[in-house]
Parts: C-alpha cells; sequence; structure tokens
C-alpha cells in the first residue's frame, strides 16, 4: 500500500487537528504530498511544520470550504504545487451538541453546511483534475452516529452523517465511467483533542462500552483512509467501512460482562 501512495497529490481538508491531522500524517508518512486545508492558518501551517519535520511533503491552504471560491482556489493550488490531484479525502466536519428541542433554524443549516455542503463543493471542484489522474480516490470522514447509532444532542449531526452515505452511493455510480472510487470511513470513539478535554473519567468509560477495551487514535483512521486509497482498494467504491473497535456490536452492556 505504501509504494502505491507515494509522490500522490492529496488533500485533506479539515486537517489542523483531529483526525484530519491523522489523515494527513499517515498519507505524508506514505511518501504522498499533503495540502493540509483548514480555517485557522496557526493551526495549519503547526500541521504542516509537523508533518515537514517527520520527513513528508506538505503545503497550507487557508480556505473556508463553504465556500466555492475558496475550494476553487484549494484545488488549484494542488495542481499548481503537486502538479493535480489524485486523492481528495473531504474530512471536514463539526460536531456541536444541541438537544433538539433548543434547535434553531441556524443551528439545523450551519452543521449541514459545514458537513454536507463543504463535502459537496470541496468534491465538484476537485473532480475534473481527479478524472486526469491515473488512479483517483475520494475518501469522505463520515462516523457510525446517524448511519447506525444515535446520541442525544446530535440529531443535526446524526443526520449529516447518513446524508454523506446516501450522497456517495450515487456518486460512485456516477464516478465510475471516469474511474474514480468514492467510500467513507466510520470513525467510533476517537482520542481528539476534543475528547481529551472531557477528561479521563469519560474517556475510561468510553473505552468500556468498546469490546477492545480502548478509543481508536486519529492515526487508525488514517490508516482506513490510506487503504481506500491505495491501489490495493482500486475495486471497492460506493462503500463504507467502520472503524470504532466493535463499539457498535454488543446488544447491551451485559455482552461485554
Amino acid at each position: 500500500m505504501s509504494a502505491s501512495l507515494k509522490d500522490k497529490s492529496v488533500i485533506v481538508t479539515g486537517a489542523s487537528k483531529g483526525i484530519g491531522k491523522g489523515i494527513a500524517r499517515v498519507f505524508a508518512s506514505h511518501g504522498a504530498k499533503v495540502v493540509v486545508v483548514s480555517r485557522t492558518a496557526s493551526e495549519g501551517q503547526a500541521t504542516v511544520a509537523e508533518l515537514i519535520a517527520a520527513g513528508g511533503t506538505a503545503i497550507y491552504c487557508q480556505a473556508d470550504i463553504t465556500l466555492r471560491s475558496d475550494c476553487e482556489r484549494m484545488a488549484a493550488m494542488a495542481v499548481s504545487e503537486f502538479g493535480g490531484i489524485d486523492v481528495l479525502c473531504a474530512n471536514a466536519g463539526t460536531f456541536p451538541s444541541l438537544k433538539f428541542s433548543e434547535m434553531t433554524e441556524e443551528a439545523w443549516d450551519s452543521m449541514f453546511a459545514t458537513n454536507v455542503k463543504s463535502m459537496f463543493l470541496t468534491i465538484q471542484t476537485c473532480l475534473e483534475h481527479l478524472k486526469k489522474s491515473k488512479a483517483p480516490r475520494i475518501v469522505v470522514t463520515s462516523s457510525i452516529t446517524g448511519p447506525t447509532t444515535g446520541f442525544p444532542g446530535w440529531s443535526h449531526y446524526g443526520a449529516t452523517k447518513a446524508a454523506q452515505l446516501g450522497f456517495i452511493r450515487t456518486a460512485a455510480i456516477e464516478f465510475a465511467k471516469d474511474k474514480i472510487t468514492i467510500n467513507a470511513v466510520l470513525p467510533g470513539n476517537i482520542v481528539t483533542e476534543a475528547l481529551v478535554d472531557l477528561g479521563p473519567e469519560y474517556i475510561d468509560a468510553t473505552a468500556a462500552a468498546v469490546p477492545l477495551g480502548k478509543l481508536g487514535t486519529v492515526d487508525d483512521i488514517g490508516h482506513a483512509a490510506a487503504f481506500l486509497a491505495s491501489a490495493e482498494a482500486g475495486y471497492i467504491t460506493g462503500h463504507s467501512l467502520v472503524v470504532d473497535g466493535g463499539q457498535i456490536l454488543p446488544e447491551s452492556p451485559a455482552a461485554l460482562s
């Protein structure tokens, strides 16, 4: 797998921290040339510096990917700096918690803009460039929340993540004529900066609900995305890969006792 990703031009949105940073790090470790995309320049530039310090090749693009003009600029940068686009990891997303009884129309629209509209815009603005690649790949970061599970406060988030899977199934058919594959990774509970802020007691309690007895790392998601972008996954399209340590499997807590 490592050899098939070497020198590939890879865009990762939402790559300045969390899962996106893990995805960018894994691709860079395989020799890919990574465009790190985020809204916050200081965080994105710090991520690029880390990747380069580890021997990788990376550049930073500051962009608000809910805006078509920013997405077009992002795609143009990848083409200008790295010669094209081979892989697009549509990872950017947000997950603020808000009970449905308190949800406003603005909160609903904002969630869909960041999690669904941005996916649509990044893919659409990169599509013509991807068609020129010898092995074009699109990997979407969805979630187990929405497609498989639910959690109070995340009805709007779950709806966006289910929407992403509905999108990739039809997109896979339409993109197939151009040999572009599109798949999704569905993370379970992953240790990110946001989760760490909730404290060790929360992390321990959450890990206890996972059959493997631990939470996933951002690199675990990165490895899954890298596989779906590799030559070895060239005959997989329109599918989703759950990476959750078995979290969705137990019928009840008693199953883990």
